[in-house]
Parts: C-alpha cells; sequence; structure tokens
C-alpha cells in the first residue's frame, strides 16, 4: 500500500485509521481524494481489517478546497494547475470512496467544510465534539454543492435540514449536528479520534461477512446514486464558476465579509 504524500495508514487488530496529513487545514484536491481512495481499496481487500477510521491531524478535519482570496482563479473559475472537467475530475477519484465495502468511521474533530463535509459523509459514522464546524457553504462562494452531498446529507438528516443547511451555508456546532442526526457520537475535543476508534473497534469485533453483506444490503445503490449526483453537480458547478458571483463569493470568504452578489 502507497507510498502516500498526504495520508498515513496504521492498522491495530482489524481497525485501520487513514488519517489525512496536510494540517492545519487539511485542503482536499484530486491528489488528496486519490490518495484516500487508493487506501481504502487496499483496505478493502485487506483480510484482517474489518473496520475504517478516516482521521485528520491540524486544526481542521477537511476545510474543503482550497481558493485562496479568489485573485489567482481563471476566467473559468480554476485554480493554478487545476485540470478542467474530464476523466481526472476529482469526483470520479471521489465515487471511489462510495465503493468501499467496510463500514467506515469519520472523527470529526475541527471544521468540515464544503467537500470537506461531503468527504465526512463517506463515513457510516460521525464521532464530533463542541468545536466541530459542518458547514455546507456552498451558495456563500456563488456555487453549487458537490462531492454528492446532494444525495448524502439529505439521507442522514431529512431534506428538509439538509437544503436549510444548503441555502444558508450555516456552520453548524458539534452540539447541533449531534442533535440533528448530522454526527453520531459527541465528546470533547480530545477524545474523538479515541472514540472513533473505539466505535470501529466495537464494529470489527462482529462477523467480517456478515458486516460486509449487511452493509452492502443498507447501502444499496449508494454508489451509483452518488456517481449520478456528482454529474449534475459538476455540471451546475463549471457553470457557475465562471460567474462574477462566484469569485465575488471567494473574494468575501477570503475577506470575511458578508459577500454582495450581482446574480450575473
Amino acid at each position: 500500500m502507497g507510498p502516500f504524500k498526504d495520508i498515513g495508514v496504521e492498522a491495530s487488530g482489524h481497525v485501520a485509521l487513514v488519517e489525512i496529513r496536510r494540517p492545519p487545514n487539511n485542503y482536499f484536491d484530486i491528489a488528496l481524494i486519490k490518495e484516500i481512495a487508493s487506501a481504502f481499496e487496499a483496505l478493502d481487500a485487506d483480510g484482517d481489517c474489518r473496520a475504517l477510521v478516516l482521521a485528520a491531524q491540524g486544526k481542521a478535519f477537511c476545510a474543503g478546497a482550497d481558493f485562496g482570496d479568489g485573485r489567482t482563479l481563471d476566467r473559468d473559475g480554476r485554480r493554478p494547475g487545476e485540470p478542467p472537467p474530464g476523466v481526472a475530475h476529482l469526483y470520479i477519484e471521489g465515487h471511489r470512496l462510495f465503493r468501499t465495502g467496510k463500514p467506515i468511521v469519520a472523527a470529526v474533530h475541527g471544521a468540515a467544510v464544503g467537500g470537506g463535509l461531503g468527504l465526512a459523509m463517506v463515513a457510516d459514522f460521525r464521532v464530533t465534539c463542541p468545536e466541530a464546524r459542518f458547514c455546507a457553504n456552498f451558495t456563500r462562494l456563488g456555487f453549487h454543492p458537490g462531492f454528492g452531498l446532494t444525495v448524502t446529507l439529505p439521507a442522514v438528516i431529512g431534506p428538509t435540514k439538509a437544503a436549510l443547511m444548503f441555502y444558508t451555508s450555516r456552520r453548524v456546532r458539534g452540539e447541533e449536528a449531534h442533535a440533528m442526526g448530522l454526527a453520531d457520537i459527541l465528546v470533547p475535543q480530545d477524545q474523538v479520534r479515541a472514540a472513533a476508534l473505539s466505535l470501529a473497534a466495537e464494529i470489527a469485533e462482529n462477523s467480517p461477512l456478515g458486516l460486509l453483506a449487511t452493509r452492502a444490503t443498507l447501502h444499496g445503490d449508494l454508489a451509483e446514486r452518488v456517481r449520478a449526483a456528482t454529474e449534475r453537480e459538476l455540471a451546475e458547478q463549471t457553470r457557475l464558476r465562471k460567474t462574477d458571483d462566484f469569485k465575488e463569493g471567494v473574494k468575501a470568504v477570503a475577506e470575511r465579509r458578508v459577500p454582495v452578489f450581482s446574480n450575473r
């Protein structure tokens, strides 16, 4: 497995820990998601592994994509070095995550923003703390939700609460996330990873064949629904990236102010 540049993989008993190592914010790109997907696929094929934990170094779980202050975006709204939509796009790598057969627990100790929230939603369960923030801030950027969130978020918290998060781009604190079912376990911040590993170990005590079969039944065609959703998400994001509103949204977030959208 590997070698990996931006993640670490450690096994203990029947549980594997996959750790994102891009502190402090753990911004993602295609390369990072590809590494996580490759690790998940290798662990899926490892008969000794029965459950996975996804965690991160630094202050954030994953603060999404780094758009900077907007000044380096080209006319299509892409960052320097970012490939155009196509066969190498981020969501093709992201879709691989949803094909994982083994249970996944996310240790969300800090912010999970935008695509970072999408990454947290790959997991079956989320362990978090009061200091964490969950945010689908796409509309605040003049953008469209992505990473399959239009499928995964409504499935977990219901369509109305998901729409509220999408439409307002509000930050949901750890306690509220737990109350609304977005997070499954709430513990002090310094206990998040240990609690996630404990849950994964409890899962891993059970029959590996039974776990795989049960999870496959519960997930059904989730991976295919995510794949179909990301096709539309990508089309809308590609269109909206070319707008003045997207550039204003990125600039406003960087400047920590309310954006002034022009509907263009």
